[in-house]
């Protein structure tokens, strides 16, 4: 669809609005590779299937690489479910092999099936601190999260831990209805150096995408995890 030809006036706007006027907001900007990670994340999290497709190649021009967009696809799973991930599983992998990739891509594991619990608990405490060690005792969910959301993805090469905290904080916002989530994310997200200022900037970034409710929820959600971190 021309949009140009379609809807010119609106498409002028949004354009503006979008390309030129967010990116280039005074103290709001963000790196080119976090830019775009914030925006893929943010578009899977509100599951803006066609956005994404339009911005993928953008993503891939400004700087981001096959694994990164990959695994911010793979990781999107636990944040958004099998279901509302696999559309963008399939769109990247369209999009990348049009551009003359093959698949499948290097593999980024580094864990097995025997040690995914252990490492996982690893990197929680690691993110969220020492209160999480033997949190995974709790119940099978928490089992699973340890295992499975960390174990299995955020131990995987490609993304480091200040990345993978910004897209999930980015999956939780742009989804919404998950401010406790997006509230201890923010929290995890200033363990590992994004901190508050940097989180108002992926939400600014975003905000094109997910809209003004969402984003001002999201601004919210950072701004109480800083005051409770400063009550200790």
């Amino acid at each position: 669809m021309n949009y140009h030809e379609t809807d010119p006036e609106f498409i002028e706007r949004f354009e503006h609005f979008a390309f030129e006027e967010v990116p280039g907001e005074e103290g709001q900007s963000l790196d080119e590779a976090d830019r775009y990670l914030a925006i893929l994340a943010a578009l899977i999290g509100c599951q803006g299937k066609e956005a994404f497709a339009q911005m993928l190649p953008r993503a891939l021009e400004g700087g981001l690489t096959p694994v990164m967009v990959k695994e911010t696809v793979y990781q999107a799973a636990d944040y958004v479910g099998f279901g509302r991930m696999l559309p963008f599983l399939d769109i990247t992998n369209d999009i990348l092999q049009a551009r003359g990739i093959k698949l499948p891509l290097e593999g980024q594991a580094t864990t097995t099936m025997e040690d995914r619990l252990e490492k996982g608990e690893q990197a929680q405490v690691a993110i969220f601190g020492e209160g999480m060690k033997g949190a995974w005792k709790k119940g099978h969910i928490n089992r699973w999260l340890a295992a499975n959301c960390f174990g299995d993805y955020y131990t995987r090469k490609g993304l480091d831990y200040r990345q993978r905290e910004m897209i999930t904080f980015c999956f939780l916002a742009a989804q919404g209805g998950c401010e406790p989530q997006l509230t201890a994310h923010s929290k995890g997200n200033m363990q590992v150096g994004n901190d508050q200022a940097y989180l108002i900037k992926v939400v600014s970034q975003c905000l094109p995408y997910i809209g003004y409710p969402r984003s001002l929820n999201a601004i919210a959600c950072v701004n109480r995890a800083a005051e409770e971190m400063k009550e200790g």
